[in-house]
């Protein structure tokens, strides 16, 4: 199932130490994966499975000692295998739900340069040009504001509902950015060029000697 709600607070600290362990470091929990972040506040120590799948993928890849941001993007509903035993001794494997955390864990510069990518993206009156030169990332997402001008200039008649719907649809994208989620990939793609007809071919005349 795809992640449900997510909450967008932001642990910022240096990065001390990550991996597998038993949960809570203790002999008789099951396997689970740490990081270990010192903050302005003190060492946070966070649990949980998608840790190591977060340290993995993550675009900026951190190293112990980094300054980072870890934040909860959602939680998502996982099957995993689980052994009982029924009254003849028999072991019986069903599988049960549970939730799961899932994470994103980048260096804090990563996040600092979203939250400018995302007030370049809320300015409604920026230049255009001048931010996609600034920021060539940035080219796919006003791509797809334009396209959501054009969807609203043909389906909402009414200038005041059509503003207030790009402006929801900026806010979403801009809170998007700064979340740190993919920028949308928009590929624009070169008209390809029809062949032109091939001319008839010239049939040569025979000409005629001069007249005698």
């Amino acid at each position: 199932m795809p992640p449900q709600s997510s909450d967008s607070r932001l642990i910022v600290g240096r990065l001390e130490a990550h991996g597998p362990a038993n949960y809570q470091f203790r002999a008789d929990q099951s396997r689970s994966y740490f990081v270990r972040v010192a903050t302005d506040r003190g060492v946070r120590v966070l649990w949980g499975t998608d840790l190591a799948r977060a340290m993995a993928e993550s675009r900026s890849q951190p190293k112990v000692g980094s300054v980072v941001g870890v934040r909860r993007t959602g939680v998502e509903t996982v099957s995993i295998p689980e052994r009982t035993r029924d009254a003849a001794g028999q072991v019986i494997e069903t599988q049960r739900q549970v939730k799961r955390n899932r994470w994103m864990i980048e260096s804090a510069q990563f996040f600092a340069d979203r939250a400018q990518l995302a007030r370049r993206v809320r300015d409604a009156h920026a230049d255009t040009r001048a931010a996609t030169k600034e920021h060539p990332e940035l080219v796919s997402t006003f791509l797809s504001l334009r396209g959501a001008e054009m969807i609203a200039e043909r389906r909402i008649g009414n200038p005041e509902d059509r503003q207030r719907f790009l402006a929801l649809v900026r806010e979403a994208m801009a809170k998007s950015i700064h979340h740190g989620d993919p920028l949308p990939d928009i590929r624009l793609r070169a008209r390809a060029k029809e062949p032109r007809p091939t001319p008839p071919p010239v049939r040569a005349t025979k000409r005629e000697g001069p007249a005698r």
